[in-house]
């Protein structure tokens, strides 16, 4: 007679079994920082809100990827690395960093 095998599936960044709260932390933040840069750089106003979101979004997704563990870790960052570095460049072009200040 076969045996049924019990499989619980949860969404988890520690495939490994280890916990990694800084690599996860890093990971939720550069999708959030993504996700806001993306979004505000579609209003040509909301320029220096989505080029700090994303340049900052582009360096914790990199500092996240140098430190982590696990693949499922690795692809939420590329996800959020990616939204980052569009809203940087649609930022920039809208009016930069600075905003015209200097």
């Amino acid at each position: 007679m076969a045996q049924h095998a019990a499989r619980t599936h949860r969404l988890t960044f520690n495939t490994d079994g280890r916990p990694h709260p800084l690599v996860n932390s890093l990971a939720i933040l550069t999708l959030v920082l993504g996700g806001i840069s993306i979004v505000s750089s579609a209003f040509n106003s909301l320029h220096l809100l989505s080029s700090w979101t994303g340049l900052v979004g582009i360096f914790t997704g990199g500092w996240g990827q140098f430190i982590s563990a696990t693949t499922a870790e690795r692809f939420v960052l590329i996800i959020g690395i990616g939204m980052s570095a569009v809203g940087f460049y649609i930022g920039v072009a809208h009016g930069g960093l600075t905003g015209g200040l200097w």
